[in-house]
């Protein structure tokens, strides 16, 4: 069962081929065999999973078919649920209980999905390797000495080992794409505001954004079928209609206008890398797309702009964390400024440590129109060279990452150098558009994948693109030989 996609085991579901009870036991099976060589999950909620199961297989019975109904999801553990320990990957959480559930495990919930656990993730969404978590790293199935890309790396190398057939993510400046095409799966990163961000842990709140992980685009329509949609609770959520994204996937690609920017395939691009994009490309063409050239001439600012605005938002957001309401909280604190500090360094890792003071430097008295004002200013120019390539293409492609997964331990001592496995991602979250990432090969026996772009609420023709690729090519379905 674990070889089908989740769209397959929806339909295997329906004609009752097997049981959301039996579904869900062989996922959970799998986790206990063989996660101990990814460390993918922080947490496995196998009763509850069987509890859900069970009331799965009576609604089925009695002809109740929801969306999801009976399929196993897991969760980034960056998504608060009621009852469940919420970590988002750090000691500062490690022991907190979450006492309501975010909207978009709620929204999966009520269409019937089934929880497998909690993912593992970069400490707080910071990273781009997921081997900032507190628990350790995640190992990327295809090389297990290698990284499987972060935030949602736990999300993505559950995924690609089959070890769930579905997951939720957030991005925040690449964190679905990137480990997506790390791996070889295919993620979404919905417009900003699309989907609620209520009771999600926030990183940076102006570009946090939840999205699906799943084999294929039609997994990831019929993942976000279900998580979008308003929710008062969240002020930034968008009171715009959900489209029918699952109906639109079939629709042809005669006249698509792909833009192709520049920027995305500079002189320095490892040639593997930009050939695989372009062999994707030329696969669309022969689909009846169109490839224009386009130019997105701030883009070159869009990692420093974000490495000021993300880690600024991130400073705010983690005052909150100070060892006196929740979370971790030192030993035998000499008084309460004792209790601060060190529940502070103790509890937070040394990535998140480094953006809390990048952030709170930026935001100090004499430096914020130096630094937060400008990168705001460049944010909005970003936006508008998006605006103006829109006006010519439908969507636009390139490679996800400049790399393939790379060895665990290769960028521990050089920040930015990691920062800039993001460099083709960022720009999206800054503009808050829809992008996705879907595998396009393999370079050397690692996945490789190609985003697509579109502009605001898009997310059905992003969608439609990468199933029409994925309609002609296999890659979303090769399965690491170790896993098989």
């Amino acid at each position: 069962m674990h070889d089908k996609t989740l769209t397959e085991l929806k339909a295997g579901l329906q004609a009752k081929d097997f049981s959301a009870r039996e579904l869900t036991e062989h996922f959970l099976d799998r986790i206990e065999a063989r996660d101990g060589e990814l460390n993918s999950f922080i947490t496995v909620t196998r009763e509850q999973a069987l509890r859900q199961a069970d009331a799965a297989d009576q609604a089925i019975a009695a002809g109740d078919h929801r969306l999801l109904t009976g399929l196993p999801i897991a969760h980034k553990d960056i998504f608060c649920t009621e009852g469940v320990r919420t970590s988002c990957g750090s000691r500062m959480l490690d022991n907190f209980v979450a006492p309501y559930t975010a909207t978009v495990v709620e929204n999966m919930a009520r269409e019937g999905a089934i929880m497998l656990g909690k993912t593992n993730m970069d400490e707080f969404a910071m990273g781009s390797s997921n081997e900032t978590s507190f628990y350790g790293p995640v190992r990327n199935p295809w090389d297990t000495e290698r990284v499987p890309g972060g935030s949602s790396g736990g999300a993505a190398a559950c995924l690609a080992a089959r070890l769930a057939p579905a997951a939720t993510g957030t991005d925040t400046g690449g964190s679905i794409r990137q480990p997506a095409a790390l791996n070889g799966v295919t993620g979404l990163k919905p417009t900003y505001g699309r989907v609620s961000r209520w009771g999600m842990i926030a990183f940076a709140s102006s570009l946090d954004q939840a999205g699906p992980l799943g084999l294929s685009a039609a997994d990831c329509a019929l993942m976000l079928q279900a998580m979008a949609g308003h929710d008062a609770k969240d002020s930034t959520c968008l009171n715009e209609p959900v489209d029918d994204y699952l109906g639109g996937l079939d629709q042809g690609l005669d006249g698509l206008r792909i833009g192709v920017p520049e920027e995305f395939f500079p002189d320095n691009l490892d040639g593997a890398i930009a050939d695989n994009a372009r062999e994707a490309l030329r696969e669309l063409e022969k689909q009846g797309a169109k490839l224009v050239k386009v130019s997105l001439p701030s883009i070159k600012l869009s990692v420093p702009a974000y490495y000021v605005i993300a880690p600024a938002e991130a400073s705010s957001n983690l005052s909150r964390f100070d060892g006196v309401r929740f979370g971790y909280r030192c030993e035998d604190p000499k008084d309460l400024e004792d209790l601060y500090k060190r529940s502070r360094s103790e509890g937070f890792g040394a990535e998140v440590k480094r953006r809390i003071l990048v952030g709170t430097y930026a935001l100090s008295a004499g430096y914020y129109d130096a630094y937060y004002k400008r990168a705001q200013k460049v944010r909005r120019l970003i936006r508008d060279d998006f605006a103006r390539a829109f006006k010519e293409v439908d969507v636009l492609m390139g490679p996800t990452s400049p790399e393939t997964a790379f060895k665990l331990g290769a960028k521990a001592d050089d920040p930015v150098n990691m920062y800039m496995a993001d460099v083709f991602t960022i720009a999206v979250n800054l503009a808050g558009l829809p992008a996705l990432s879907m595998p396009s090969g393999f370079i050397d026996g690692l996945p490789a994948g190609t985003q697509v772009i579109g502009n605001y609420f898009q997310e059905g023709r992003v969608l439609n693109v990468a199933h029409r690729y994925q309609l002609a090519t296999d890659w979303h379905l090769r399965i690491p030989g170790a896993f098989q």
